[in-house]
């Protein structure tokens, strides 16, 4: 199984870093988040990984190299406009091939173990869920029932999606080339009992803010 890691976001919530520098190679713990992020796909037995990228994206290529230093094989999908995270999946099809693979935003830290992910994927995705965080208020993105992934309903035991996922490329049959959104094709999915789903407990931060990643700081130093 190949693996993606959604690199293309500006993050402009973490200006000053990331006026200079992309957030993937914003360092936490002494280490740049991405590599956090490698390491794990290596020690979980992926070998093959495409990283896209926009924003000063020269910059992640000239670090990673061709991912040798990590035991890994890294291609890149750039763009010179960003995509979102479905056009910017969508244009690296050709570098994932035509069986289901394992994606993961960027700018997330989380110790969930990716080899649980290396299973026979049953419909066109599979999302990992995570509690709502307090800084969603929106009261989630989906609920879990018996293990399938159905939109957020009023009443239900909404969870957020963490932003990791397996998805089959025929999850974007019929897409065209161009910026678009994931979810709406996720959700298209669900509607007809196409996704599923589990809930992960572990640790999971959304590193979107300078106060995030403060938080990342803070449980890799209690971690030492």
């Amino acid at each position: 199984m190949k693996a993606m890691i959604l690199a293309a976001g500006k993050g402009e919530r973490m200006r000053p870093l990331t006026l200079h520098t992309p957030k993937p190679l914003v360092q936490a713990g002494g280490k740049r988040l991405i590599e956090y992020h490698l390491e794990a796909l290596a020690k979980a037995g992926f070998t093959d990984i495409v990283i896209n990228h926009a924003w000063l994206g020269q910059q992640i290529e000239s670090y990673l190299g061709d991912g040798a230093q990590f035991g890994l094989r890294i291609r890149y999908s750039p763009e010179g406009e960003p995509l979102e995270t479905g056009g910017g999946i969508f244009q690296a099809l050709p570098l994932l091939g035509d069986e289901p693979f394992l994606v993961v935003n960027g700018d997330i830290w989380t110790d969930y173990d990716f080899a649980r992910l290396k299973q026979p994927l049953k419909g066109l995705a599979h999302l990992v869920m995570v509690d709502n965080p307090a800084h969603h208020p929106s009261g989630g993105d989906f609920y879990l029932d018996h293990g399938v992934l159905h939109d957020a309903a009023p009443g239900a035991d909404n969870l957020t999606f963490s932003g990791i996922s397996v998805l089959d490329p025929q999850l974007f049959a019929g897409c065209s080339a161009g910026a678009f959104k994931l979810a709406p094709l996720l959700r298209a999915a669900m509607a007809k009992g196409l996704v599923t789903g589990e809930h992960m407990t572990g640790c999971w931060i959304d590193v979107g803010t300078l106060e995030r990643l403060a938080q990342v700081e803070t449980l890799l130093t209690a971690g030492q």
